[in-house]
């Protein structure tokens, strides 16, 4: 009996998603692919029926991050203003922090992309992108550049992660995220507005 033509749509997402959460913790070099093949309920001679190779999954997982349910929970119907006071709070929140599968890849493999090729580096920078456009479109600051701000806000949400997850002290992690949300409320326009912990 044949598929439906769904079926590899399906399949494809399922391979797409195992992989986001095995290089989210393992890495890219510690994963292979009849790991990814085997979390995903298939055999490695499939893969190459949805992907000419590793590199052009890992692009995929690392898009695939902005469709994550959960991953960092922000209700996108708010106003744009709303939007980023969310962002913040979420992507700095000990819940981000210790959801290892759901970590956001500009946290998770920095390493990993600065090693890949053209095409997940591009994938990684749209990722970027997209997380400075959303905060932007929120800046309501005359006094201030929005991209600048928005530009600065984006490194410090990563770089406050990347830091708290390398930190084994969980209190100095804390004091880390807490530190870089407060700078990136206070570049927002905030002024010291309480975002989730």
């Amino acid at each position: 009996m044949p598929y439906a033509p769904e079926h590899k749509e399906q399949t494809h997402a399922r391979i797409v998603e195992c992989a986001r959460r095995m290089f989210n913790r393992h890495g890219f070099e510690a994963v292979s692919i009849d790991q990814i093949m085997a979390s995903a309920g298939l055999t490695r001679g499939g893969f190459y029926h949805h992907f000419a190779n590793k590199e052009a999954l890992y692009s995929e997982a690392i898009a695939s991050y902005a469709r994550c349910e959960g991953a960092v929970p922000v209700d996108f119907t708010a106003s744009a203003r709303q939007v980023v006071l969310q962002m913040i709070g979420a992507y700095l929140s000990h819940q981000h922090l210790e959801s290892l599968d759901n970590h956001c890849p500009m946290i998770a493999l920095p390493s990993d992309v600065a090693r890949a090729g053209p095409v997940v580096r591009r994938t990684y920078q749209q990722l970027l992108a997209g997380m400075v456009a959303m905060f932007e479109r929120g800046i309501e600051q005359a006094d201030r550049d929005a991209r600048q701000a928005a530009l600065a806000i984006a490194a410090l949400c990563v770089g406050g992660m990347v830091l708290a997850r390398t930190i084994e002290d969980a209190d100095l992690a804390a004091e880390v995220r807490d530190a870089a949300r407060a700078l990136a409320l206070d570049v927002a326009g905030f002024n010291g507005t309480a975002a989730a912990a």
